[in-house]
């Protein structure tokens, strides 16, 4: 991207700012404060205390414990920050206090600027409700429903009713002071609208503090258009062309393009016109995005759906295409200087993808996947750009929302643009975490996503035929190399074996042959036998680190794992973790399995990942029927609903609000032939659970 040169403002613009923010987000508002001649201030938690952008920053201050609540989200740790550095302005990012009047109120009590909207502005557009309401009043069109505040279960379930045929089934469920799609309930048929509310409302307080709930028409098939304005405190307003964020899953945006391929000129001029008069209506001031949806049947009509008051995540496609530098007008606008761009001067050039990489596992439902970074190569080249916090040795834990890095493709047309962004994802290697890197490859060379035919509901249609890869020979060889590597250096595959590596017997050599295993989310197994040769050409000294990536998951040790040495291997063709097993461990693992034979399974339903309990649906020791919903957990921002495999006897291990490990037992469900030997969990030792 051709950006436009910071132009220094000395008499009028901040020497330091601090950025209230962590990973990719807050080293790309670093960059620009440094491009500025700013010194940048970076705050943490103690899960980021060695993070990339504390790195990145002039200078870093502590908030607090890992939890967000204690640390990016508490106000007075922020301000005080602030003061101890002698930051005059705080840039906040996305997400966390970006967008909380209380924030921005606090910033002015205690002379520091926000770099953002006034707190009126906040206050409309933070509410769904308030917000909708508020621009039909000015002429943008809205979506029918109900956005009445303060609305009970009972009056919303009224409210529904009276629309008679002018509201269809299926509807969409809205926190007010919900974002990033979090929070969202589809209704297909009125009876189930009563328990959809109530889960809306808890969800809705967990994560927003708020249950304030309005219900719209559901538009099946839409586009998810957004417009980029700026506005300065002296009356200008403008945009910056559209986003195209129809690629979603659960209503999170996965890939997004600007311009869209769905608009023509009329309909871009009028949807900027609307977005506009939409910030005119609140007096706003700073960077700000209007998101619209489309219905693809009428391309024409839109319909107002919120504004964000804040830098959005897909920001940089729209600052590819017009060589804008959304972070750099958003100080300067802070700092009360007028904006140096008029409408005119706003071209869209070519076009730009965005791709979000996520720590998560596609097969497995997409939970989220945690772990350290053994091995990290960022792809680079012509057109492509990466924002990016991470760095080897950065630990991915469930505190944060999951993203870790965005890739971005610019090209002179679309095409371009997204071959170009194929290409970066290929050479894009995280080891240490499962990514949806495979998805996003898959989902862009879908027939419908290249040629533009996209809505919100394409992700969720195409997830049943997604094809994920699995190791071959050539992945399971380069895999024994990296644990005879491991071995050579003093970690060996298996202890105490009388076994050589390299095939050495008294009698002569003999091939020693290795099991490499690869097991997938869903259980299926892939199996594959590798003689280790001593050819030199297949050498463990073979592997050029770079070339082809593999790094040992350092928190298996063979000594703690009969069933071999894990592995991580990127390849061409797969990416994830392997088992390494010699003959020792093969004779360990088939021991096992015969004595798992001989045992009964025990019924346990245990954590898929670390998380918090956020609602127990069973009593305990209640009968229920398999497939039952015994436990929730909330990680990462999602929601994961545990079931029991079985019917019979429920035992519960934890209550509403423990934390909870990977793999811990969360209860236990006895068949129903079985005697109950349940106790109530009131009476269990806390080390237990």
């Amino acid at each position: 991207m051709t950006r436009q040169t910071p132009t220094p403002h000395p008499t009028t613009m901040f020497d330091t700012v601090l950025v209230a923010n962590r990973g990719e987000i807050a080293c790309r508002v670093i960059a620009t404060l440094h491009a500025m001649g700013i010194r940048a201030v970076a705050v943490y938690s103690d899960a980021d205390a060695d993070a990339a952008h504390v790195r990145l920053a002039d200078e870093a201050v502590r908030l607090g414990p890992a939890p967000a609540a204690e640390s990016y989200l508490n106000i007075e740790a922020v301000l005080s920050a602030a003061r101890v550095t002698g930051a005059q302005a705080i840039h906040p990012g996305y997400g966390f206090l970006s967008e909380n009047a209380e924030f921005a109120r606090a910033c002015a009590e205690a002379g520091v600027v926000f770099i953002g909207p006034d707190v009126p502005a906040l206050e409309v557009m933070g509410s769904k409700i308030r917000s909708k309401n508020h621009v039909a009043e000015a002429g943008v069109p809205v979506v029918r429903g109900v956005s009445e505040p303060g609305l009970s279960d009972a009056e919303l379930i009224e409210a529904v009713s009276n629309f008679g045929t002018e509201i269809r089934y299926p509807l969409l469920i809205k926190p007010s002071a919900g974002g990033g799609g979090k929070g969202m309930h589809v209704v297909e048929r009125p009876e189930d609208l009563p328990d959809t509310l109530l889960t809306a409302r808890r969800v809705a307080l967990a994560a927003f503090g708020d249950d304030s709930l309005l219900i719209e028409q559901l538009i099946r098939s839409p586009r998810h258009i957004e417009v980029q304005v700026l506005a300065d405190a002296h009356g200008a307003v403008i945009h910056l062309g559209e986003r195209e964020c129809s690629l979603q899953r659960r209503h999170q945006k996965v890939i997004e393009e600007a311009p869209s391929p769905l608009l023509d000129a009329d309909t871009r001029r009028r949807i900027g016109e609307a977005a506009c008069n939409t910030a005119r209506s609140v007096d706003y001031r700073g960077a700000g995005t209007v998101e619209f949806l489309i219905s693809d049947e009428d391309p024409g009509t839109f319909y107002f759906m919120e504004m964000n008051t804040r830098l959005q995540v897909e920001h940089p496609v729209t600052e590819e295409v017009t060589g804008v530098d959304l972070v750099e007008q958003q100080v300067r606008i802070a700092a009360g200087q007028p904006l140096h761009l008029t409408q005119d001067d706003v071209v869209l050039r070519g076009h730009s993808v965005e791709a979000r990489v996520y720590a998560e596992v596609p097969e497995a439902g997409f939970l989220p996947s945690t772990g350290e970074i053994l091995a990290l190569h960022e792809p680079s080249g012509a057109g492509v750009r990466v924002d990016s916090g991470l760095r080897i040795g950065s630990v991915i834990g469930t505190d944060y929302d999951p993203m870790l890095a965005k890739i971005i493709a610019t090209g002179e047309d679309r095409g371009q643009a997204l071959a170009r962004l194929r290409r970066a994802l290929e050479e894009t290697v995280v080891l240490g975490v499962e990514t949806n890197i495979s998805y996003l490859q898959q989902l862009l060379d879908d027939d419908d996503v290249r040629a533009g035919r996209l809505d919100t509901t394409l992700i969720e249609r195409r997830l049943p035929a997604l094809v994920f890869p699995r190791p071959d020979e050539h992945t399971a060889r380069l895999a024994v190399e990296a644990a005879l590597t491991e071995n050579q250096a003093g970690d060996a595959i298996c202890h105490n074996s009388a076994w050589r590596t390299d095939g050495w017997r008294a009698t002569g050599s003999v091939p020693t042959n290795y099991l490499v295993t690869h097991r997938a989310p869903e259980g299926d197994l892939t199996t594959i036998a590798v003689p280790h040769l001593s050819d030199p050409a297949t050498s463990p000294g073979d592997i050029v680190p770079g070339a082809v990536t593999t790094a040992r998951q350092r928190t298996v040790v063979a000594s703690r794992a009969p069933e071999g040495a894990v592995v991580w291997v990127s390849t061409p063709g797969f990416t994830g973790t392997v088992t390494v097993a010699d003959p020792h461990a093969q004779t360990l693992a088939r021991l096992c399995q015969r004595e798992a034979e001989l045992t009964e399974a025990a019924p346990e339903i245990t954590a898929p990942l670390p998380g918090t309990v956020i609602e127990v649906h069973a009593d305990h020791g209640a009968k229920v029927e398999a497939g039952a919903a015994l436990v929730t957990i909330e990680a990462m921002k999602m929601e994961h609903r545990l079931t029991a495999p079985l019917p019979g006897a429920v035992t519960l291990n934890v209550r509403v609000g423990e934390t909870v490990k990977l793999g811990q037992v969360l209860a236990v469900v006895a068949a129903s032939d079985q005697p109950d030997h349940t106790e109530d969990p009131e009476n269990v030792e806390e080390t237990a659970s």
